[in-house]
């Protein structure tokens, strides 16, 4: 299979969706890599890093996407990249499409087959292509809300641990998933109080014993987020319904009675965002201000770290990259699935009844996208 790989166009989008050692991987099976030049260089990747491996670089996004039967990205394709879809070209990268109507539309409209990682889901309900990116996203999270939080970027001038005799900062997480679990370990090796919520009580338990009391659970409803938010100094939101919209728990009203100068980071923006307010921003430009609060909403957060995202996106897509190379992506989709749940948009129609309900449009199942 001829598979290719465009450099990313997103601003300040940094990743590739592949490694040399990914190349390495498809070309022992047989199978063409090609690569657009400098696609790897914000992850530290050479062009020559490639060809050692065995790829072919091609010069612009017209010949990676032309040549491609295989296309692999990292992150969803913008406005100037729908010219390139075309009937029979397989892309598997992340769509986040109950968000993106516009690309929905288009990767229709073209009968583009169309499959997103952050739908591939295991019996378990884990996520295995989005785990790594939630994990970095979470990470940073705290690390860009403290940054924030700093008084020449319009924060309170609150240092998050404080010092002794100050209070820390208290943060509050919306969400015990990967995100969020990656978040608390982040607020709480920083040194702030720090408050979970999560409607799972089984998942509560679990963070509970980890940090051995040392933060705060709360069954999530309402009242209770309520109650944490006007408290928080940084609220932090990570929930998520696997290839729906994110639910949208905290409105403008609440915004308005939280601490002047606190900071909300919605992890969950590429998703639509869990704040009423969320809208997506950019590493260029990653702030807005509510009300006397400031959200950080830059739907590609794990950008920012490249050299570290581009390996762990890698690492974790790779078997799945090469059952489709290996088998065609009906017959690995069939034999797999996990990886069939992936699969969002194929000969003009929707195969995931959430984006189908996202934007009132008809949806078939699997098994009739897979016969």
């Amino acid at each position: 299979m001829r598979i290719a790989v465009p450099a990313e166009v997103k601003n300040n989008e940094y990743r590739v969706a592949i490694t040399p050692a990914g190349v390495h991987d498809l070309v022992s099976h047989g199978h063409e890599v090609l690569v657009e030049a400098g696609a790897g260089l914000g992850s530290r990747i050479t062009d020559e890093a490639y060809v050692e491996q065995g790829a072919r670089i091609v010069p612009d996004a017209e010949a990676a996407w032309g040549e491609a039967e295989l296309l692999l990205k990292v992150k969803e394709p913008v406005a100037a990249e729908y010219p390139h879809f075309r009937d029979g070209l397989v892309l598997f990268t992340y769509l986040h499409l109950a968000a993106e109507e516009a690309l929905t539309r288009a990767l229709l409209e073209a009968r583009v087959t169309g499959i997103a990682y952050e739908t591939v889901q295991l019996p378990s309900r884990g996520l295995p292509l989005l785990a790594p990116m939630s994990e970095v996203a979470g990470r940073l999270a705290p690390i860009v809300g403290a940054n924030a939080m700093l008084r020449p970027y319009g924060g309170p001038g609150l240092l998050v641990p404080g010092v002794p005799g100050t209070d820390p900062a208290n943060i509050v997480v919306l969400g015990g998933g990967v995100a969020g679990t990656n978040a608390v370990a982040m607020a709480v090796g920083l040194g702030a109080e720090v408050t979970v919520l999560d409607t799972n009580l089984q998942r509560l338990r679990e963070l509970d014993a980890l940090y051995a009391g040392r933060i705060r659970t709360i069954v999530s409803n309402g009242y209770e987020i309520e109650r944490a938010a006007v408290e928080a100094d940084m609220l932090i939101g990570s929930v998520l319904i696997p290839g729906a919209r994110a639910p949208k728990l905290v409105s403008n009203d609440l915004v308005s009675r939280m601490k002047p100068g606190s900071v909300l980071v919605d992890i969950a923006v590429d998703q639509g965002g869990c704040f009423e307010d969320s809208r997506p921003t950019t590493h260029a430009d990653p702030t807005f201000t509510v009300h006397e609060s400031t959200f950080y909403c830059v739907a590609n957060m794990p950008g920012a770290v490249a050299a570290t995202s581009t390996y762990a996106l890698t690492n974790a897509t790779m078997p799945y990259v090469r059952a489709i190379a290996n088998h065609g992506w009906r017959d690995a989709l069939r034999a797999d699935g996990a990886l069939a749940l992936g699969l969002n948009t194929q000969a003009g129609l929707v195969t995931n009844q959430a984006i189908g309900a996202a934007h009132g449009l008809e949806s078939v199942e699997l098994s009739a996208a897979l016969a």
